[in-house]
């Protein structure tokens, strides 16, 4: 067993990823803004636990990670406001990183997009273009740090059932079901060859155990 701290715990892969993770018998913490949200949450078997990512440092983070063997961040602003885009997916982002080191939570996993990178070529008028911006920043961060991290970024999601395969090769982004992210989280965190990886993926005809044994 072990105990997992989730980012973001109110999303829709987050929820997901709960109920998979409290089903095998981990303990499963997930840190959410709004309390109304805590009863869909504890639903899953996870702990709801309120906080605002967006206004804690980093001494404050970490009491909220201490004592957890994992941090999965999940988090995100929502798009709309790039100010706020800037403050929870890169700035928040990347306290959670140095508060996870002061806790001395080494294994972090980052939930991020298929084309994240700091040569996003989104142009600077588009809506999309904070995202890329904030994402591309904190998977960086994360690569440099000293952490046990792996980021996986997942193509265009969809909310069929899953099918317990994806494809870890593909060039281009696809779709997924966020009920195979979940899976894929959750073999993540059991799977120490995804340590110091950046795993990219769409549907696929790969079992996820198998495929992230072969990702690159």
């Amino acid at each position: 067993m072990a105990r997992i701290v989730i980012l973001g715990g109110h999303g829709r892969v987050a929820l997901l990823l709960e109920r998979l993770l409290a089903g095998r018998g981990d303990e499963v913490d997930a840190v959410i803004r709004n309390p109304d949200h805590a009863d869909e949450v504890a639903a899953t078997g996870a702990r709801p636990v309120v906080a605002d990512l967006e206004a804690y440092d980093v001494a404050r983070l970490a009491d909220l990670l201490a004592g957890h063997d994992a941090v999965v961040w999940s988090a995100g602003a929502g798009g709309g406001n790039p100010a706020r885009t800037f403050a929870v997916d890169r700035d928040a982002a990347l306290r959670s990183m140095e508060a996870a080191r002061v806790a001395g939570v080494r294994r972090y996993v980052m939930v991020s997009y298929f084309g994240a990178s700091l040569e996003h070529d989104v142009p600077a008028d588009h809506p999309f273009f904070a995202y890329a911006e904030a994402k591309a920043a904190a998977d960086a961060h994360l690569r440099a740090s000293d952490l046990d991290w792996t980021v996986l970024a997942p193509s265009t999601l969809g909310g069929g059932p899953g099918t317990g395969r994806i494809d870890v090769e593909a060039t281009e982004s696809g779709t997924v079901d966020r009920a195979d992210v979940a899976a894929v989280v959750a073999a993540t965190l059991d799977d120490d060859r995804t340590i110091g990886r950046t795993i990219r993926f769409n549907a696929g005809d790969v079992p996820i155990a198998d495929a992230l044994g072969t990702a690159g």
